[in-house]
């Protein structure tokens, strides 16, 4: 709390969540090392980052400092961290749903930066801390952000056509679409896609819904491609009332419980992970001394 309260408050939330990830290890040093005690640390860590968030957040926006709720799920917990308030039973399901379905996915940047970190022996904390900073890229942890932005440039249903097309034209990307895993639709939206129309209906809010259904069909039809988790889950989490530059952060208090879970399996099977390079660059280059370079 003290470190929170030290940080700016303007701060970026990621920058925020992985240096007091980091400073986590110097006050639980014996949880942070490799061996029985790193599932304590797991634990702790999926406990810590939602109140770490939830704190930083509160003192941005003049809130008491947050208190313990243990008789609540994760889920609601993270929303009355943010929203200082108890969640709907629907509004907590629907961010339930969210939360596992951003809690692992195979070998994504962050999970990998976290396995090559583990795969030194270095320390749970460690590996987590290079996690988030793989998630914070925006090409990772931030595209959900970037679609729910195109939506609110958008407006309005009747508009979608024109903004999506001109983007398009400008060779520009439409985040939410696409996957390197997935040549069909993301499973994980097919999911988000109802619980966006179920919460927009409960908020009496479908503008969001109705704007993304439009822009899948264009894209589908302009580029062959379909959707994946990002292009959806924005659009929960601002009908939650959570404001967009948490929408990473949550993705991290998801994968939290997948990055840790891969860094517990990497110390059973340790093996140093270090690819192998090519160089491919030009050969036979003459050698020049320094004094006759120019």
């Amino acid at each position: 709390m003290r470190l929170i309260d030290s940080l700016p408050a303007d701060a970026s939330p990621m920058d925020l969540l992985r240096t007091a990830v980091s400073a986590l290890a110097l006050y639980e040093p014996e949880e942070t090392k490799p061996g029985a005690t790193a599932i304590a640390g797991a634990e702790r860590l999926t406990a810590a980052l939602p109140t770490i968030l939830g704190q930083f957040h509160r003192r941005r926006r003049g809130l008491p400092k947050i208190r313990p709720r243990p008789e609540l799920s994760a889920a609601a917990y993270v929303l009355y961290a943010l929203l200082d308030r108890e969640a709907s039973e629907l509004e907590e399901r629907a961010l339930d749903v969210a939360l596992i379905l951003h809690a692992d996915h195979e070998l994504n940047a962050s999970t990998f930066a976290a396995r090559v970190t583990a795969s030194t022996l270095s320390d749970l904390y460690s590996s987590v801390t290079s996690a988030i900073g793989a998630l914070k890229g925006p090409l990772h942890g931030g595209a959900n952000e970037r679609a729910i932005e195109l939506a609110d440039l958008i407006g309005t249903p009747e508009r979608t056509e024109a903004v999506v097309k001109e983007k398009l034209a400008r060779h520009e990307r439409i985040m939410g679409f696409g996957h390197r895993v997935y040549k069909v639709e993301d499973p994980r939206a097919t999911i988000l896609r109802e619980w966006s129309r179920k919460v927009g209906e409960a908020k009496g809010d479908l503008h969001y819904y109705e704007i993304l259904e439009r822009e899948k069909e264009i894209v589908h039809r302009e580029k062959g491609l379909y959707p994946n988790l990002d292009l959806y889950s924005g659009s929960v989490y601002t009908l939650l009332g959570i404001p967009h530059d948490l929408f990473t952060p949550i993705f991290a208090v998801s994968r939290v419980s997948g990055w840790t879970a891969h860094i517990l399996e990497e110390y059973e099977d340790l093996r140093l992970i270090r690819p192998t390079a090519q160089y491919t660059g030009a050969t036979d280059l003459p050698w020049v001394p320094v004094a006759d370079r120019h």
